[in-house]
């Protein structure tokens, strides 16, 4: 039995403050089962109880995995005063606290972008040790020849001496190619493109592990992922 305060699992299901949290619990706005409850501090197991804010059936998730088609311009941040944010494009039924995206995507980068509150999570998509790796699609000013190829597959050292992973790298079609890469430096895919002489005119990111970028998913829009397709992200 896991037992929470009632004010925290209404904070964190219904996108509010702590704060607000206890005061609509104060003034009867929440149910556990048939009874109103009015102390914040009520004990509850959130799996299992039936608990209810203002007639809304609480559907009880620990964490909540968002996957968004991102478009260019979006900040890969929480919040900023004065730009648009990729949690900004996180419609209202899917905010809650604490939302972040897993990493980030250049300004004027495109793609997969998961946004969630689970950190453990995000550490383990992110670390280099768990070889999550993250597939983009790359518009270059040349073309892809088989000494770069060899080269990121060895690993490229960028011009300040940091030394890249092993990338995997192939040609698509004239000018086209995709990135493999377990790691996300500042401008990496640029930097090491860079390093041979290529320019980066358009990037998007099509996958993360195993996990595609659907087909169908708009830029800027979101949708929540399934039990299946987090599964999908470890599978490389």
């Amino acid at each position: 039995m896991n037992l929470q305060r009632l004010d925290k699992i209404i904070s964190s299901q219904f996108n509010m403050s702590r704060s607000i949290a206890r005061k609509v619990i104060r003034y009867g706005r929440v149910t556990v089962g048939d009874s109103v409850v009015h102390d914040p501090a009520f004990s509850v197991d959130p799996e299992n109880a039936e608990i209810s804010f203002r007639g809304q059936a609480l559907e009880f998730k620990e964490h909540i995995y968002i996957l968004l088609n991102k478009p260019k311009g979006v900040l890969s941040a929480s919040e900023d005063k004065k730009r648009q944010t990729v949690v900004d494009l996180v419609p209202e039924k899917l905010k809650r606290n604490g939302l972040f995206p897993v990493g980030r995507l250049d300004r004027d980068t495109t793609g997969l972008l998961i946004i969630t509150d689970d950190g453990d999570f995000a550490h383990n998509v992110l670390s280099p040790k768990k070889e999550i790796f993250k597939t983009y699609k790359v518009t270059l000013d040349g073309n892809v020849t088989e000494d770069i190829i060899k080269s990121f597959s060895a690993g490229i050292t960028l011009a300040d001496g940091t030394a890249c992973r092993p990338a995997k790298l192939k040609a698509l079609e004239e000018n086209i190619a995709e990135i493999k890469i377990c790691e996300g430096r500042y401008h990496q895919i640029k930097r090491m493109f860079g390093t041979v002489g290529l320019g980066v005119n358009e990037l998007e990111r099509t996958a993360l592990g195993g996990l595609k970028l659907p087909e169908n998913l708009a830029f800027g829009d979101c949708r929540e992922l399934s039990k299946e397709e987090l599964e999908c992200i470890f599978v490389n």
